[in-house]
């Protein structure tokens, strides 16, 4: 059994690994829509697509515990947006059934992952008693000060 590995970039989180593969599956999707879905359909789902891995990423990049659950929670957001865009695709036969099938239990799968994500960072924050609560945060007086700190964070 290999050891469990502590992540150190949002691309080392398995639901990310997982959500960008889906993104590039629905790029695919995308490339595939009717010329008149260029403006529409084409477009909403790079959008959303974009938006399920930035937001991922972004909220890894915050330092503060409830902006980082925020960002996570759009990227499910972008994610539910996306499988209801393969609803679309199914519904008007731009996508074969067996196909559909496949992407959406890609995207399903990618949804088991980030709420287990969300599940784990709110448990990295729960109490004894069981009530989420913020660590206070002592800001430096200077830029100084923040490099100092910056300097002194463990990278595991």
């Amino acid at each position: 059994m290999e050891p469990t590995r502590n992540f150190r970039t949002f691309e080392d989180l398995e639901a990310y690994k997982c959500a960008r593969s889906f993104r590039g599956a629905m790029y695919g999707v995308a490339r595939a829509l009717p010329e008149f879905e260029k403006f529409g359909l084409t477009s909403q789902i790079r959008r959303a697509a974009v938006s399920l891995t930035n937001n991922i990423a972004e909220g890894h990049g915050r330092w503060h515990y409830l902006d980082h659950i925020k960002f996570v929670l759009q990227a499910r957001g972008s994610l539910h947006e996306l499988l209801d865009d393969l609803n679309i695709c199914g519904d008007e036969n731009y996508v074969v059934a067996t196909d559909l099938a496949k992407l959406k239990e890609q995207g399903w799968h990618v949804l088991k992952l980030i709420n287990g994500y969300l599940r784990w960072l709110r448990d990295s924050k729960i109490g004894e008693n069981g009530a989420l609560r913020e660590s206070p945060v002592s800001y430096g007086g200077s830029e100084n000060d923040l490099e100092s700190w910056l300097a002194d964070l463990p990278l595991d």
